[in-house]
């Protein structure tokens, strides 16, 4: 199993949860963050951003699935047609075990 982390703009956020609902995969915790990129924040006029506005998204799937769910995240959560500065990433992580917390079982 595989956790797939992707940070987005908070304007795309429902975009790619509606994405990933419609895509077959419901199942996503979203956190509000700050943070910046390559880009180091934004500057306008004599002003710097350095902590800006993202979401969070974190859902668990089967490694097949990997392609798929990026592939859906990619979609939602670029803007326009080549992107822009500030898009966001996704993170890929092996996953090694998971329990459900109501029951105590272990999941494969």
């Amino acid at each position: 199993m595989i956790i797939i982390r992707a940070i987005v703009r908070p304007e795309k956020v429902d975009a790619v949860m509606a994405a990933l609902m419609e895509a077959g995969f419901p199942a996503v915790t979203k956190m509000d963050v700050v943070g910046r990129g390559k880009q180091r924040g934004v500057r306008i006029g004599e002003i710097h951003y350095d902590e800006l506005p993202k979401e969070l998204l974190l859902t668990v799937a089967k490694d097949d699935d990997k392609e798929f769910i990026i592939t859906t995240i990619l979609g939602a959560a670029r803007t326009g047609v080549k992107g822009a500065f500030g898009d966001g990433k996704i993170f890929v992580s092996k996953v090694d075990e998971v329990y459900t917390v109501s029951s105590g079982v272990k999941e494969v």
